[in-house]
């Protein structure tokens, strides 16, 4: 059974954030419909906050300290990852930038994206398009066709009868989990096990 590993980034501030519940539920969905597909699916969760000290010292020295180090080297290694952040100014927040920026843009080259933000209004839903989408463009990722945006409407009602959030949610997660089904970039090829001859001709025989 192969193995699929997401990494969620939420860039919330609270506890707990509307950001990290967006994000609990993409990933939460895409695990789904993995496992569903016959892959073994492991999901590790990096909440920013707790790394935005060390972020900040990254800028400054250069050094990225253990467990900022640890973090990106489980970026790296990931099949796919959810990214999700609250929106200020327009914008991804500048937490959420300055993670993007302590990496290494070839870590992200080929990977799977899907995008997710929240804010207070609905008036903030392009930023998915015209901040995200771009920024992981320009890092050569391939990033779902459906984000999210989750508005305060959201987790107010269970009944949204426009557009129910777990609607939206399980659309962009199959888009994401089809990016991760087959071959990935920069994997290596499945090694093909060689057969003694007596096994191939015997192999042979019995199809005909």
């Amino acid at each position: 059974m192969e193995t699929r590993r997401i990494t969620v980034l939420s860039a919330g501030l609270g506890v707990p954030s509307s950001s990290r519940l967006l994000a609990d539920q993409l990933a939460a969905s895409t695990k789904r419909q993995l496992e569903s597909a016959g892959y073994n699916v492991v999901v590790d969760f990096v909440e920013l906050r707790d790394l935005a000290v060390d972020i900040a010292n990254n800028f400054v020295t250069g050094y990225a300290a253990p467990k900022l180090a640890e973090v990106i080297a489980g970026v790296d290694a990931s099949t796919g990852i959810i990214a999700v952040t609250p929106v200020f100014s327009a914008s991804y927040s500048g937490l959420f930038k300055s993670f993007i920026d302590v990496l290494d843009p070839k870590s992200l080259t080929g990977k799977a994206v899907l995008l997710g933000a929240t804010g207070g209004t609905d008036r903030h839903q392009m930023v998915l398009d015209y901040a995200m989408r771009p920024l992981f463009s320009y890092l050569r990722t391939r990033t779902a066709a459906t984000a999210v945006f989750a508005g305060p409407q959201d987790w107010g009602s269970a009944d949204d009868a426009a557009s129910p959030l777990s609607e939206r949610t399980g659309r962009a997660a199959a888009e994401f989990a089809v990016l991760l089904t087959g071959p990935q970039p920069g994997q290596a090829p499945a090694t093909l096990e060689s057969l003694p001859f007596e096994q191939l001709l015997a192999g042979i025989s019995a199809s005909h």
